[in-house]
């Protein structure tokens, strides 16, 4: 008797041990089994992670809620409690606590010594990056045995230009590179300039075809005011990648903003070179760089394509670049129109007030004119 009582007791006490441990295979609290813990990774196409953070989002039964944000890896990782749902408001379609006689463990498949199962029906996890799209994945779970590990959530382009903006190879960086270009992101986030251009500079030396690096390296240097490395660095993205867009806009702007003109034409020809439909910004660098080298046709040509591209109207300064060079060869009435449109889109501009004045001007000249 005595040796059958020592027996349950010791069968209980394992049990009990058993119930108080995690399940590392699973992530799921094999105690309760109130809560499971997912994680997974978000890549692109070329199975790179992205180039930026992703919300990885849940969605339940139509109510959605962001659980996590991926690391500079795109990896992710968050936990879900059986009654932490999108909304804490009732759920119609889970069901309602059982009584408690019913509740009653009988055995391992029971549902309601499983209610982590009931909380993930229909429930499915997104990515969300803008200029990209994923397929959703479900995370129900049909028993508490299934592997909470996501299967990888790839980033479609939904755009040839967010394409273009993404390194191919970033891909096949070694791991110390890679590391050190992470460490760099990292101090570029706390604004620390100079430990940023030191670990990308580590980036690019243990793999010189790192170009995303070389365009961050380049924009470490910047933030130090080093413009003539920073130059040096985005030209050394474009050799290692010349598929990689960034650089050719950085490299524009800044000769753009030094009236840099013959290296501002160059940089935002090969950027429209590059991408002809999807940066009606660069046709606005390349018109003003026209102009100011005195190629009227040139710069015409220029801001009239990218008002072409410019259907969503983001680029108001294109309309003013071109009345400018309408009203230089004495077409005031379509520059006039040109200008009343930059106004209305952008009337709070720096220079809106010496706008308004030479519409007036226009205006007054062709009233006067004799018809």
């Amino acid at each position: 008797m005595v040796l059958r009582t020592i027996a349950i007791a010791l069968v209980t006490l394992s049990f009990s041990r058993a119930g108080l441990c995690q399940n590392a295979e699973t992530g799921i609290n094999s105690s309760l089994e109130h809560a499971v813990f997912f994680s997974g990774r978000v890549t692109l196409e070329d199975g790179s992670p992205p180039p930026g953070p992703v919300l990885i989002q849940r969605v339940c039964n139509g109510l959605t809620r962001t659980e996590a944000t991926t690391d500079s890896r795109g990896r992710f990782s968050f936990k879900v409690d059986a009654g932490d749902s999108p909304s804490k408001a009732g759920d119609a379609s889970q069901a309602a606590a059982p009584p408690p006689d019913v509740a009653k463990p009988m055995g391992i498949s029971s549902q309601y010594s499983h209610p982590i199962t009931s909380a993930l029906r229909d429930c499915e996890v997104h990515a969300v990056l803008a200029g990209f799209r994923a397929e959703n994945v479900s995370i129900a779970l049909k028993s508490t045995l299934d592997n909470p590990r996501l299967p990888p959530m790839v980033l479609h382009p939904i755009a040839r230009a967010v394409a273009l903006t993404v390194s191919a190879t970033t891909l096949a960086a070694p791991p110390g590179a890679r590391k050190a270009y992470e460490k760099g992101l990292a101090a570029m986030g706390r604004q620390k300039w100079e430990s940023a251009a030191r670990e990308f500079g580590t980036a690019v030396k243990l793999y010189p075809a790192f170009a995303i690096a070389w365009y961050e390296l380049g924009a470490a240097e910047q933030k130090r005011d080093n413009l003539p490395a920073a130059r040096d660095a985005w030209k050394a993205a474009i050799l290692a990648d010349p598929k990689y867009e960034k650089p050719y806009e950085s490299l524009t702007f800044a000769a753009d903003a030094r009236g840099e003109w013959a290296e501002a034409e160059k940089y935002s020809r090969a950027w429209i070179e590059l991408d002809a439909e999807d940066f009606p910004v660069a046709y606005l660098f390349s018109a003003i760089a026209n102009a100011r080298l005195n190629r009227p046709a040139e710069a015409e040509r220029a801001a009239r394509e990218g008002l072409r591209l410019d259907k969503e109207g983001k680029v108001a300064r294109l309309r003013y670049v071109l009345g400018l060079i309408l009203m230089q060869k004495g077409e005031s009435g379509e520059a006039a129109k040109c200008f009343r449109s930059y106004l209305a889109m952008a009337p709070n501009a720096h220079d809106a007030p010496l706008v308004r004045q030479e519409v007036e001007r226009l205006e007054a000249a062709a009233a006067g004119a004799p018809q």
